[in-house]
C-alpha cells in the first residue's frame, strides 16, 4: 500500500467512530415516563411503537427511547422526570400514566410532554383547555374516571341480584377523586349506596378483600388506577376466590380472569399518543396540538369467570358486548 493511501485509510478508519458518534447523536430522543413496569404494559407499549411507526419513527432507527419505570414505586417518579430533564430529552411521554403525567408538568416547562391520562386533564391542571393545551403539554385523555356511573348500572344489569356494593380506590392517587365524585353523583341517582374501600400497598389490597362482609349479594366496581392495572391478575383473582363479581374500567383485567369491564380501548389510545409524539418531534408544538379524547369505548365479558361466579349474563347484554372471553 502507497503512504498516502495508508495513512489516508488510518485516517479514514479513525474518523469513523466519530461520524457514527456523530450520527447517533443526532437522533432525537424521547423521554418515557410510567409509574408502571414493562413486563405489564408489553401490549401497551407495542400499540405505542406502533403509533410512531405509522408517522414515521422506528425505534432504533430513527428515534431513541429512555424508559423509565417506576414499578409502582410512585415516589420515585421525580427523581426519574428530573433525570430525563436533565439528559435533555426531546420530549416526554406518559403513555397511560396519569402520576406519571403530573410528575412530568411539574419537572420541566420547556421540554414538550404528550400524556395519556385517565381522567379530565383541565381539573388535573396538565392543560388550560382541551382545545388550547397552553405550555409545553398536550395529549390524550381515556375519561375512563368518569365512566364510574356507567360501569355501576352495566354491573347492575349484570348482576341484578347484588345488594351490597364496593369500590376499591388508592386514596392518594390522583385519579381517586375524579372517579369517586363521578361514582357518588351514580349512587344518588340511582339510589346504589356504594361502600368506598380504600388500599395504597398490595398487602391492603388482600385486606380489603379479606374484610368483606360474609354475606350474599356482594358486588365490586373499580375505576382506573395504575398501581391496581399492575396487580390486575392477582385482583381477578381474589374477586373469584371472594366469590365476588367485579366489574372494571380496562379489558386487560377481562383478560386476567374478571368478570366484565367497560372503558376506553387503550390500544387506539396509545397509538394516538405515539402519533403525537411523532408530530412533536416533527416540530409541532404542545400548545397548538389539541388534547384529543377516547371516542371508541368497549364491553368486555368473561363467560369462564361469570359461570364460576355463578353469574348468569343477560342475553340483551350478551349481545351488546364488543367481546366475550368463553
Amino acid at each position: 500500500m502507497r503512504r498516502r493511501q495508508f495513512f489516508g485509510a488510518v485516517i479514514g478508519a479513525s474518523c469513523w467512530p466519530l461520524a457514527a458518534h456523530a450520527q447517533q447523536a443526532a437522533m432525537p430522543v424521547i423521554g418515557f415516563l410510567h409509574a408502571g413496569s414493562p413486563d405489564e404494559n408489553l401490549k401497551r407499549l407495542e400499540a405505542f411503537r406502533k403509533g410512531l411507526a405509522d408517522a414515521g419513527f422506528v425505534e432504533g432507527k430513527n428515534v431513541a427511547i429512555e424508559y423509565r419505570w417506576a414499578s409502582g414505586k410512585n415516589d420515585e417518579l421525580p427523581a426519574m422526570a428530573a433525570d430525563l430533564v436533565r439528559r435533555k430529552v426531546a420530549v416526554i411521554t406518559t403513555p397511560g400514566s396519569t402520576a406519571a403525567s403530573v410528575v412530568a408538568k411539574a419537572a420541566t416547562t420547556a421540554i414538550p410532554i404528550v400524556f395519556s391520562s385517565g381522567t379530565d386533564p383541565v381539573a388535573l391542571g396538565l392543560v388550560a383547555s382541551l382545545n388550547r393545551p397552553g405550555g409545553n403539554v398536550t395529549g390524550i385523555t381515556s375519561l375512563n374516571a368518569e365512566l364510574a356511573a356507567k360501569r355501576l348500572g352495566l354491573l347492575h344489569d349484570l348482576v341484578p341480584g347484588a345488594s351490597h356494593y364496593f369500590t376499591l380506590v388508592k386514596p392518594t392517587s390522583e385519579l381517586a377523586a375524579p372517579f369517586l365524585k363521578d361514582l357518588q353523583g351514580a349512587s344518588a341517582s340511582t339510589g346504589i349506596h356504594v361502600e368506598v374501600l380504600n388500599a395504597n400497598t398490595a398487602d391492603e389490597i388482600d385486606r380489603a378483600f379479606a374484610g368483606l362482609p360474609q354475606q350474599p349479594g356482594n358486588a365490586m366496581v373499580f375505576g382506573p388506577e395504575g398501581f391496581f392495572y399492575i396487580h390486575r391478575a392477582h385482583i381477578a383473582e381474589l374477586a373469584l376466590r371472594h366469590g365476588l363479581p367485579t366489574f372494571f374500567d380496562v379489558r386487560d383485567y377481562v383478560d386476567a380472569g374478571g368478570l366484565a369491564s367497560y372503558g376506553s380501548d387503550y390500544s387506539t389510545l396509545m397509538e394516538l399518543t405515539g402519533n403525537y409524539v411523532a408530530r412533536v418531534l416533527r416540530g409541532e408544538k404542545p400548545a397548538d396540538l389539541p388534547v384529543q379524547q377516547a371516542t371508541k369505548f368497549e364491553l368486555v365479558i368473561n363467560l369462564r369467570t361469570a359461570k364460576a361466579l355463578g353469574v348468569e349474563v343477560p342475553p340483551k347484554l350478551l349481545a351488546t358486548a364488543d367481546d366475550v372471553v368463553e
